[in-house]
């Protein structure tokens, strides 16, 4: 007997359960629902969905996600312009703008040096980097990046890569646990991690 008396519920079962952190029964619970729901409101969704997909772009400044060539971070003139703070994706942007601890700017890698997953310094925008600090009047560079040997590896990477920059090279404070994602700290622990940083020291 089939699971399912519907191949196409059975379809959009399998399809959201590929989500990160939704297996078989959440996922049918999604698609009842949305079965359930007046028929705008999930053609609504299917926009949105489509829309996000199609139409973000990532900023030619920073390379977080955006709606327009610049976000909406690099072109608002009330943000610090000499602070740079470097985090591994648009997820750690999204979690230290959460705190409102922080008002310079940021500098998206794409991902952290992992030689077990074949990450190294040539798939990340550490050039870009570069060129931003010899571009722009930036005083100083937060290096944001998780607490993992993976984020120490590509701290100590970038500090040797920096050491013709004039600025400070800081690091955000050991309030985030050993292993953790910036994204997953609870915003008081990343506001404070971020507000009391410390001078990077290679050691």
């Amino acid at each position: 007997m089939a699971e399912y008396s519907s191949i196409l519920l059975e379809k959009a079962v399998d399809e959201l359960s590929k989500l990160p952190g939704i297996g078989k029964k959440t996922a049918l619970r999604l698609a009842l629902h949305l079965l359930g729901e007046e028929k705008i409101k999930t053609e609504q969704l299917c926009k949105s969905l489509n829309d996000m997909r199609n139409n973000i772009v990532l900023c030619r400044r920073c390379y977080n996600i955006s709606d327009e060539p610049l976000c909406s971070i690099c072109s608002n003139p009330k943000r610090d312009e000499n602070i740079l703070c470097v985090v591994a994706d648009m997820r750690d942007v999204l979690a230290i703008e959460r705190t409102c601890s922080f008002n310079g700017l940021y500098h998206v890698l794409g991902g952290i040096i992992n030689p077990i997953e074949g990450i190294s310094p040539n798939d990340l925008r550490i050039n870009e980097l570069l060129e931003r600090t010899k571009r722009e009047e930036i005083t100083e560079i937060i290096l944001a990046l998780p607490a993992t040997i993976e984020g120490d590896t590509t701290n100590y990477y970038l500090s040797r890569v920096l050491k013709d920059f004039n600025g400070t090279i800081t690091t955000i404070a050991k309030g985030i646990s050993v292993g953790d994602a910036l994204e997953y700290a609870d915003e008081v622990t990343l506001g404070r991690s971020i507000a009391n940083r410390i001078p990077y020291n290679k050691g």
